[in-house]
Formats: C-alpha cells, sequence, structure tokens
C-alpha cells in the first residue's frame, strides 16, 4: 500500500548535526573579546579627543587582551592622531558612559568565564570612566 522511502530524511535529530559546534568557552572568548574590541574603540576615540598616557596605556592593555582572545590577531584599530580634537563636553561625556558600559558587559562576561586578567582590566576601566563621568558632571554644576 506504501512506498518505502528511498531518500535520505531531511529532518534530524536535535545534536546530531554534521557542523561543528563551539564549547562555552569559546563562546564566552568571543563575546569577551568582542566587548574588549568595542571598548578599545571607545578607548581610542577618546585619545583622538583627549589625549593622555593613561589612555594610550589602557589601549595597549586592551589591544594584548583583545589579541590574546583572539588566538593571537589583532584587534583593527583607528589610527589616532593624538592633535586632539574638539568636542562638545556632553560629548567626551557620553564617550565615557559607553566605554563604561563596555567595561561593564566584559566584566560580567570576564567574571563568567573566570578570566580573572580581563576581570581586573575591565573593572580598573570601569573605575577610570566612572571618575571621569563624575569629574565632568562636578565641573558642569559649578
Amino acid at each position: 500500500m506504501y512506498e518505502p522511502i528511498r531518500t535520505k530524511s531531511v529532518h534530524t535529530m536535535a545534536g546530531t548535526a554534521d557542523f561543528p559546534h563551539r564549547s562555552r568557552e569559546e563562546e564566552l572568548d568571543i563575546q569577551l573579546a568582542g566587548h574588549l574590541a568595542a571598548l578599545l574603540a571607545v578607548t581610542d576615540e577618546l585619545r583622538g579627543i583627549e589625549p593622555s598616557a593613561e589612555l594610550d596605556v589602557a589601549a595597549d592593555r586592551l589591544t594584548a587582551q583583545v589579541t590574546r582572545l583572539r588566538g593571537g590577531r589583532p584587534p583593527v584599530r583607528a589610527s589616532v592622531t593624538g592633535a586632539g580634537t574638539t568636542a562638545e563636553s556632553a560629548q567626551v561625556a557620553a564617550l565615557h558612559e559607553r566605554a563604561h558600559a563596555l567595561a561593564g558587559r566584559a566584566l560580567v562576561v570576564a567574571a563568567s568565564r573566570a578570566d580573572t586578567a580581563a576581570a581586573i582590566l575591565a573593572a580598573e576601566r570601569m573605575d577610570v570612566h566612572t571618575a571621569a563621568t563624575e569629574a565632568r558632571r562636578a565641573l558642569t554644576t559649578h
């Protein structure tokens, strides 16, 4: 009455696919590298507006962490002239707030991954950007 199926089924059971899967550690590495690379981009933008040795050191440390997490591939960086550009105080404050948020995300992933070096770096960056934001607020209120 019924003819037997002669072709392979297009439906597969969950977990039997033939494509490679990443481990949880690999996924967390990718997330952490992404958050740190985004933080590096904001840091580079701040370096272009307000050049400082502290931001240069932070950018170098972020680059080292992203390179480590990406298996030796360094992140793409924006060129910073170091001449400083004129920027609105609100724009700089927004960049510090964005950097703080990115560092917070990186800290959460680093803690989940138990990556002490990245967690310390992210926490330090959060502190620096919090202080910068508070200093800017204090200047504008006085």
